[in-house]
């Protein structure tokens, strides 16, 4: 259903750090200056609303995304997204205004277009774009093998086509002048030690083995008008 600034909108925006850009008031939307890539302290008591919006990075999106997901609110809520970063993978790929009015102006007259949720096997969540450097190893997207050997990058993001939840770019070597492109529900890789990248935030440690996979639930996001 969609919601138009007639009826009005009701909910929380969450203003991410400090980079998170200056938005004009809405009736019906509380504003809360927050940090970037907020935790359970400062998410949790706001996540009893119909509509949350995130003005911020990707990756202060995918933490907020975690807390409705482990809080069970991923059927209930609604997310806007405000981008903080002119080049957001978020933005880029499910086509949400970058500009801060605009963007702010799609949340009070938008309808919810569910997307893909992505998750990982350390508990995260991919909201926009994964990536590995320079690898070696033995990956595979469902049953298809996606690589075996060496790679210059691996790219994963959710399915912006409607695809079964995520796309999986390979780029080989010198030799492939265009990435390899695989598309399912899981993407897997074992591996030499490496440190994947999940929304521009490098993992913590050098893992050897790796999963992202489509959850089941898709998160609710406002991109589309009535």
């Amino acid at each position: 259903m969609s919601v138009t600034e007639d009826r009005g909108v009701r909910g929380q925006v969450l203003v991410c750090g400090e980079s998170a850009p200056s938005l004009p008031e809405v009736a019906g939307l509380a504003v809360h200056r927050i940090g970037a890539r907020p935790g359970k302290a400062e998410v949790d008591p706001l996540l009893d609303t119909e509509t949350l919006v995130v003005a911020g990075t990707d990756a202060d999106l995918a933490a907020v995304v975690v807390r409705l997901l482990r809080k069970e609110k991923l059927g209930s809520v609604r997310v806007g997204f405000v981008p903080s970063d002119p080049g957001s993978a978020v933005a880029a790929l499910w086509g949400l205004p970058t500009d801060p009015a605009r963007a702010l102006a799609l949340v009070t007259r938008g309808e919810v277009d569910p997307v893909p949720l992505i998750r990982d096997d350390s508990g995260g969540v991919l909201v926009g774009r994964g990536t590995f450097g320079a690898i070696r190893g033995v990956a595979y997207c469902d049953d298809q093998v996606a690589l075996r050997g060496p790679a210059r990058s691996v790219e994963v993001t959710p399915d912006g086509d409607g695809g079964p939840g995520l796309v999986v770019r390979v780029e080989k070597g010198l030799l492939f002048k265009r990435p390899v492109t695989f598309t399912g529900r899981a993407f897997q890789i074992g591996c030499l030690p490496t440190r994947p990248q999940s929304d521009g935030v490098p993992f913590p440690r050098a893992i050897t083995r790796w999963t992202w996979y489509r959850h089941t639930e898709d998160l609710r996001l406002i991109r589309g008008l009535g």
